[in-house]
């Protein structure tokens, strides 16, 4: 088989993979005399005869996928947290920072510690709790702030999800996380982000950046805050997510002094993007994410049912969205597409990370479309692949267990029939149209998720998630789509 290491590196092979126990023992390249050489010239079977072989000619492997802002999702998105489980690992993905821990903070070390010791078909689950998860009221202080953080990482967190958070506390808790070896994340809430954008809290030590919020303010130079409608309410969602488009045409434009200046001290400062370009693109288009090919089979009527317009869900705004709030966002994306790009060429790092569960993105596919988009922001299909494993395995500070094909890490892998960087869309569950002797095909490349060396057939995973949504429409009875 073929590899593609994850490093950014060009596919090479064939190659033979040993996998002892959870980790990769030794990767040898059948065309390198030097890799060659390490076995004595022997072929891995005859070193291993007791080993269980899988033949896999012309396949290509490739680290399993790591994305940097996921959810379990709760009752109301998902008939189980398994459904979601069966669609991560179908689509290739092995390890989950699980920014929010909407299902609560001990359900999700809970899980996490099941899925360390595979207990259960789950990708690595990373706990990333909302600050001040569990406290009585909202944390002003730089004490309480502290106090809360130390909390959180003696119950099992990995980082910590902020939002919305007073200045003084943020700063004391973004310190104390720093301290403990703690990963952070921020969406930096519009109600705030004229106190703390997304510079400030880089100053602060914040690890990474959701989304695109407090990003476009940083380049402010002839206003200091967003030109937001008289009659704007914050809490009129569809109103905010109107508003969003707009604002990045405010801001600087590409090349200008102070997108360099803003682009150049985020590299300074070691911050990480993780756009999430896929949970906006229905802001540009919302007939393509209402009709997307997946939600017949995939797409649990549970989780239709809240992407449906409603001010009850959170992102479900589409129920009068058409023309003039789409023209801005599309606008938009070639501007943010643009700043993410630029951040990347000189030296920053970018995760590809899906948000799904949320504004008509399904589980899996969220995160297959989001390297589509970052294809379309400019990024190199290597690029592509190093942002969806190695780099945001050394965001969580993994980078020396996963995240890359190498000897000594964790055996996360994906086996897939075809080479991924000729097209990406081959990699969603439901495939990739093709035509073959003249019938349209479905063409689906990823054959096995191996995670922590376990194999689960990609296959099989698809097949129980459309029964899963099957069993569940017929006892719900939710019509979908209108």
């Amino acid at each position: 088989m073929n590899v593609l290491d994850g490093t950014g590196a060009p596919p090479y092979g064939p190659a033979d993979i040993l996998i002892r126990g959870d980790r990769i023992a030794s990767i040898v390249d059948m065309t390198d005399p030097i890799s060659r050489g390490l076995t004595g010239g022997a072929d891995l079977r005859d070193l291993h005869p007791k080993a269980r072989v899988m033949d896999l000619p012309g396949r290509f492997v490739m680290p399993g996928l790591v994305d940097s802002h996921a959810h379990i999702g709760d009752i109301h998105q998902a008939p189980n947290a398994d459904y979601v489980y069966k669609l991560w690992l179908a689509h290739g993905v092995t390890t989950v920072r699980e920014v929010a821990c909407l299902n609560g903070f001990d359900f999700t070390v809970s899980e996490a510690a099941r899925s360390d010791r595979c207990e259960i078909a789950a990708p690595r689950i990373l706990p990333y709790p909302f600050f001040g998860l569990g406290h009585p009221g909202p944390i002003l202080d730089a004490t309480d702030a502290a106090k809360w953080v130390q909390q959180a990482a003696e119950h099992g967190a990995h980082g910590v999800k902020f939002f919305g958070v007073a200045p003084e506390a943020f700063e004391a808790a973004l310190k104390e996380a720093a301290v403990l070896g703690l990963d952070s994340a921020c969406h930096h809430e519009q109600r705030r982000v004229r106190q703390v954008n997304a510079l400030t809290t880089a100053r602060w030590g914040l690890r990474s950046i959701e989304h695109w919020y407090g990003i476009p303010e940083t380049m402010f130079r002839d206003r200091t805050v967003q030109n937001f409608a008289a009659g704007y309410n914050y809490s009129d969602e569809p109103a905010r997510y109107a508003s969003g488009g707009p604002l990045w045409m405010q801001s600087a434009e590409p090349g200008s002094a102070p997108w360099d200046e803003t682009l150049d001290e985020f590299l300074s400062l070691g911050v990480t993007l993780s756009p999430t370009f896929n949970i906006y693109i229905g802001h540009r288009d919302s007939t393509r994410v209402r009709t997307s090919e997946w939600h017949r089979d995939f797409t649990a009527p549970q989780l239709w049912d809240f992407f449906e317009p409603s001010p009850d869900s959170h992102g479900s705004v589409y129920q009068d969205w058409g023309s003039e709030q789409e023209g801005p966002w599309r606008q938009a994306y070639t501007r943010w597409m643009a700043f993410t790009n630029d951040f990347k060429n000189r030296g920053g790092r970018v995760t590809a990370g899906s948000d799904s569960g949320f504004i008509y993105k399904t589980f899996g596919f969220g995160l297959i479309e989001e390297l589509e988009l970052l294809r379309e922001a400019g990024f190199h299909p290597l690029e592509i692949v190093r942002a969806a494993t190695l780099d945001p395995a050394e965001l969580v500070g993994l980078g020396k267990e996963i995240g890359s094909l190498e000897p000594g890490k964790a055996a996360d892998l994906i086996v897939l029939d075809e080479n991924p960087l000729t097209n990406l869309k081959m990699m969603y569950g439901h495939g990739a149209l093709r035509y073959v002797d003249g019938v349209a095909t479905r063409v689906t490349a990823i054959r096995y998720t191996i995670k922590s060396g376990v194999v689960y057939d990609a296959d099989r995973l698809r097949t129980e998630v459309k029964d899963i949504v099957a069993e569940e429409k017929e006892r719900i009875s939710i019509e979908q789509p209108r």
